[in-house]
């Protein structure tokens, strides 16, 4: 990566659905020193008409997409992400993956090796990660020890989604297939690596249904528990998270859903890292792949409980 700064960026879109369109195609085609240039997808119907929405070109051809953008994002399943991916970086184009960034430690580590051998920058959407009073509050929380394990003595997080409803957008087969412990569990794992330090190991053990229960240790001794679910009765839908130790305890902030605004955020700070030359981010492809690390070593265990 040269470190050349790029007036405005141009972005490359690959998918087409829910996400693509309410989520990832307005916050490229609005956030500063970015342009929605190119739209890609395995959808070529879509692909024009979502192209035609935000006045960019699609696509049938990928390699003829890679030529015409700076930086590619990625709205697909993670199967679908990772070996695109992988072709997008050796093309020297900078990435914006979803979260996770692949469904095997092996088909992450591809990705991150095709990123270094590349040099490119690269940014994975972990929401929360993104969002300005959640940020504020994470950073509280590691001035008071967190990182270390030493402020916090661990953590709890619970996420029960009904995205496997009939009327729901997020009802897909990945998800259908995969189950919370892929689709939300990197949200959760993600926030409390951030908050108690990285994760050293992990215990899987299966509710009813969807439900899943992780338990984490993390580096300095801190330990945390984690539930997820995507088919949860709706009454019973929510997430909360919260560390806790001798200060007290400290509930992560519940705000306004707003992903939109937050892609913005992991879109300018991707064109900074690009333009500055510093490949490394906090969210990046390496950290994207410790926590497919986590997930498939749980989804393992369960697999052995049968």
């Amino acid at each position: 990566m040269t470190g050349r700064s790029i007036v405005a960026m141009r972005f490359g879109l690959v998918g087409t659905g829910y996400w693509a369109e309410s989520t990832h195609a307005p916050a490229l085609a609005t956030t500063p020193g970015a342009r929605l240039a190119s739209v890609w997808g395995r959808n070529a119907d879509a692909a024009a008409a979502l192209a035609a929405r935000h006045g960019a070109t699609a696509y049938d051809d990928f390699d003829a997409f890679l030529a015409s953008v700076d930086a590619v994002a990625f709205s697909v399943p993670p199967d679908v992400q990772a070996p695109l991916a992988i072709r997008a970086a050796e093309a020297g184009r900078h990435l914006l993956l979803e979260k996770p960034v692949a469904l095997s430690v092996a088909d992450a580590d591809a990705v991150v090796t095709a990123v270094e051998k590349a040099g490119v920058a690269s940014v994975v959407f972990f929401t929360w990660r993104f969002n300005r009073e959640i940020r504020a509050w994470l950073a509280d929380e590691q001035a008071r020890g967190g990182w270390s394990g030493s402020g916090w003595s661990g953590g709890v997080a619970v996420w029960l989604g009904t995205a496997l409803a009939d009327d729901s957008p997020f009802n897909t087969p990945w998800r259908q297939q995969k189950g919370a412990l892929w689709d939300l569990g990197p949200h959760l794992a993600g926030m409390l690596w951030a908050c108690l330090g990285p994760v050293t190991s992990v215990s899987a053990v299966p509710g009813q249904g969807d439900v899943r229960h992780l338990v984490l240790q993390h580096e300095g001794g801190a330990s945390s528990t984690m539930t997820t679910a995507l088919d949860a009765p709706e009454p019973a839908e929510g997430f909360n998270l919260f560390v806790w130790g001798a200060a007290g305890r400290s509930i992560m902030p519940s705000t306004p859903d707003d992903p939109e605004q937050c892609l913005r955020v992991a879109v300018a700070e991707l064109i900074a890292s690009a333009n500055s030359g510093q490949a490394e981010h906090p969210c990046d492809v390496r950290f994207g792949r410790d926590i497919v690390a986590v997930l498939a070593e749980a989804e393992a265990q369960l697999a052995r409980r049968g």
